[in-house]
């Protein structure tokens, strides 16, 4: 499986860099953007991916990290729901500092750390739980990605990857795919001041494996009872998988 690849990344370690130095500069309208471009399903897609770990999130003694938390919504998400501490990590520290000052203003129990997803400072066998939201699809390697997730979770740990995917309906395929890479990054670029980021967006969804693609490369990776459902007629897909 592939990685993120940005315009005029040539390996892994450019594509990381280029992703950080993109996020870094829409960290402080990225929120207001994501509601926006989203008409404010975001919202739901992250709150149904919290509900779908109900099941871990009510163990008191429950270990969950979630990666590339970005500014920190679904960490919140997942904390409304949790008896247990909830951690978000991320390797953009202008989206950390606006996680942090988003989860003091709502005095979330959620807290984050700057950390790589791929190289995560987490022991092996320690998570009950690993959550990722719209950040996987950034990953400059996909397979690596899934092998730390693996890597991290202990027997019978779920990992959860919520990713825009491909819709398979194709005439819905098309209306969305004109409004991604047509309308979605002169909104995007005019609310951030990042046109750039907003052209990577639907170019990184092109080139993104499909959910059942995604689904194989779990099972690959190692995870057990793998699925997956679409969200909103296929825009999203939430993958589940069992360590």
């Amino acid at each position: 499986m592939r990685g993120a690849t940005p315009e005029g990344a040539r390996n892994p370690r450019e594509a990381a860099s280029q992703v950080r130095g993109m996020f870094a500069r829409v960290a402080r309208r990225y929120d207001l953007a994501n509601h926006l471009l989203s008409f404010n399903i975001d919202r739901y897609w992250r709150a149904h991916a919290a509900q779908r770990a109900a099941a871990v999130l009510a163990r008191p003694e429950a270990r969950v990290l979630d990666i590339c938390c970005g500014t920190g919504d679904l960490a919140l998400a997942l904390a409304k729901r949790s008896a247990c501490p909830v951690l978000g990590a991320d390797f953009c520290h202008p989206m950390l500092v606006s996680a942090r000052g988003k989860l003091e203003r709502r005095q979330s129990r959620a807290a984050v750390f700057e950390a790589d997803a791929l190289r995560l400072p987490v022991r092996d066998g320690a998570l009950d739980l690993i959550t990722v939201a719209f950040g996987f699809r950034n990953l400059a390697d996909y397979d690596a990605g899934l092998r730390e997730m693996r890597r991290v979770l202990g027997p019978g740990g779920t990992a959860a990857i919520l990713e825009f995917s491909q819709p398979p309906n194709p005439a819905f395929a098309a209306v969305y795919n004109f409004y991604s890479r047509r309308i979605l990054p002169l909104i995007g670029g005019a609310i951030s001041g990042s046109p750039d980021a907003y052209r990577y967006l639907p170019e990184s969804v092109r080139k993104f494996p499909t959910a059942p693609e995604l689904a194989s490369e779990m099972r690959k990776a190692g995870f057990a009872n793998v699925s997956y459902e679409y969200l909103t007629w296929g825009v999203v897909a939430l993958h589940l998988g069992k360590a």
